[in-house]
């Protein structure tokens, strides 16, 4: 695999489904609906298969458990573009944004913190296991569903959170995947912001996966999020590579127990 393919798979595996069928290098995944990355087919490397026998592996996979098929691909790849041959369309509806860049970095970073410093009282902490407040922040949700605890919860995980006044104020997740640090769910309440805990909150993350050995940091972030994206350009991130969401035509993909 190449270093575009080989990212976007230790990013799967800091994102692990509750079900995941191989199809070759290609991983069919499902969650029960939580999150558009953990309900699609990654496909990287090589099914094993002409592209289009693989595809209707994806459809007949997504019908079995009950969500709409859907891709995962690289843009400007040799499989997006046998992808779009074969009829499938940008899923331009994916409420997150079906288009992501794929940043990576150093939170750590010198320029950054050296005009910045760490803000203050506020410093934030990683814990070993998510508190309801973290999950409140993160998920939207203090019992999160089995899909969540089982996205969010396996791996070797860190779960950051940084409080203002007795009140959990933000939050993060970090992933450790081999050498790779994967951060997710940054999350600050709107009444907190604009007081650099987003910042002290990537600080915290970068750290704790440094001193477990991670040399890379990965985040995945949907193009139409400004206010991330220049959060993390401030940081240090860069962005890696691109990818989208695609979708078959229904004529293309019928369910097949219909």
């Amino acid at each position: 695999m190449n270093p575009v393919e080989t990212l976007e798979q230790a990013c799967s595996d800091a994102w692990p489904p509750l079900k995941q069928h191989r199809l070759g290098e290609w991983r069919l995944r499902w969650a029960g609906g939580f999150t558009g990355r953990a309900n699609s087919a990654l496909a990287v490397g090589d099914p094993g298969m002409p592209i289009a026998e693989a595809l209707r592996a994806v459809c007949d996979f997504a019908h079995s458990q009950g969500i709409p098929p859907a891709v995962q691909a690289v843009n400007g790849s040799r499989a997006e573009a046998e992808i779009l041959a074969e009829g499938w369309r940008e899923n331009v509806e994916h409420a997150a944004g079906y288009e992501v860049s794929v940043l990576v970095g150093v939170a750590m970073n010198g320029p950054f913190l050296a005009k910045n410093g760490r803000n203050g009282p506020f410093i934030a902490s990683v814990r070993d296991t998510p508190t309801p407040t973290w999950w409140e922040l993160s998920a939207g949700t203090t019992e999160p569903t089995p899909a969540q605890r089982h996205v969010l919860g396996t791996g070797a995980n860190g779960y950051g959170v940084v409080e203002v006044d007795g009140v959990t104020a933000g939050a993060v997740r970090v992933a450790i995947v081999g050498p790779v640090a994967h951060i997710s769910r940054l999350a600050v309440r709107p009444e907190f912001r604009r007081r650099g805990l987003a910042a002290e909150l990537m600080f915290a993350a970068s750290s704790w996966a440094k001193e477990r050995g991670a040399g890379q940091e990965v985040l995945q972030v949907s193009v139409s999020n400004t206010p991330a994206l220049a959060l993390y350009r401030e940081l240090g991130f860069t962005e890696h590579h691109r990818y989208r969401y695609w979708v078959p035509p229904m004529a293309t993909c019928k369910d097949r127990k219909s």
